[in-house]
């Protein structure tokens, strides 16, 4: 697999681009590979949608999300995703913990909340054929979002059980800060644990919605280079998603948004 041939396109750096155009427009392009969102899907129609990708000869490399095991409904909703992504062809479904139950301070059992409900979906993963992907947020992330904040804390859920039911995703917006972080991808890479590898750049100043601060590859500040050098050198072979969050980028035309993420990856990632 060439470094082109690994380029995926993540749904969500495109927002407002149908899939019915999206789908189209990644073929003509080149790509062979798009990460899906659940609600795109779900808008489009989950059979359909699989019928749209495959009969296009792509590959789903990522479904988004399940997780955030604090709201109610957890259970259900994250055996249905698991259902999704094996509808889909996708291998990983990524998971976002969720931030503390109401009221908690306690980050030590709230991580320990996360690895007891990996546990229960760890049985309707391996019979889907579906990797849990825990993926690390940013720290500012940690109250509301994802109470499981670094690469290290996510191996040490994802260890406690068989690496292809449960193994970690690697996005370079919300690890990029932690100088623990390269450690932690040999770490994950010889356990075979590296599931997805996501790559954005930090870009400043962050909008009052710090979650749309993500940047095309090179936009920003991130060595998008070292990480993806270090996701080789740890063992992972597969695609790499461009996935970012931006109400600029996402204001562009789809077919150019995806030719400057192209652009990016080959210049800054590649």
């Amino acid at each position: 697999m060439s470094e082109f041939d690994r380029f995926s396109l993540n749904v969500a750096t495109t927002k407002y681009w149908p899939l019915d155009e999206l789908v189209p427009g990644c073929v003509a392009a080149g790509i062979g590979g798009i990460g899906l969102w659940r609600n795109e899907v779900t808008q489009y129609g989950l059979d359909r949608c699989a019928e749209l990708v495959q009969g296009a000869g792509l590959r789903v490399t990522s479904l988004c999300r399940g997780g955030f095991f604090t709201a109610h409904g957890w259970l259900d909703d994250n055996c249905h995703a698991i259902e999704e992504a094996a509808t889909l062809g996708a291998p990983v479904l990524v998971l976002v913990s969720g931030g503390l139950p109401p009221g908690s301070r306690d980050l030590d059992a709230a991580r320990e909340r996360v690895a007891a409900a990996v546990e229960t979906l760890v049985p309707y993963a391996i019979d889907a054929g579906v990797t849990l992907g825990i993926e690390p947020l940013h720290p500012m992330y940690a109250a509301d979002r994802c109470v499981v904040s670094t690469l290290g804390q996510a191996l040490d859920i994802a260890e406690r059980f068989p690496a292809r039911a449960v193994g970690v995703v690697l996005d370079t917006y919300h690890l990029w800060w932690d100088d623990q972080v390269w450690a932690q991808i040999k770490r994950a890479g010889a356990d075979g644990r590296i599931a997805c590898f996501q790559v954005a750049d930090w870009v400043t100043p962050l909008p009052a919605g710090v979650l749309l601060g993500r940047g095309l590859p090179g936009e920003g500040c991130v060595e998008l280079r070292r990480f993806r050098e270090a996701v080789d050198a740890a063992g992972y072979t597969g695609p790499v998603e461009v996935e970012v969050f931006h109400p600029d980028v996402w204001a562009r035309p789809g077919a150019q948004v995806l030719a400057a993420s192209i652009a990016g990856y080959l210049e800054y990632v590649a």
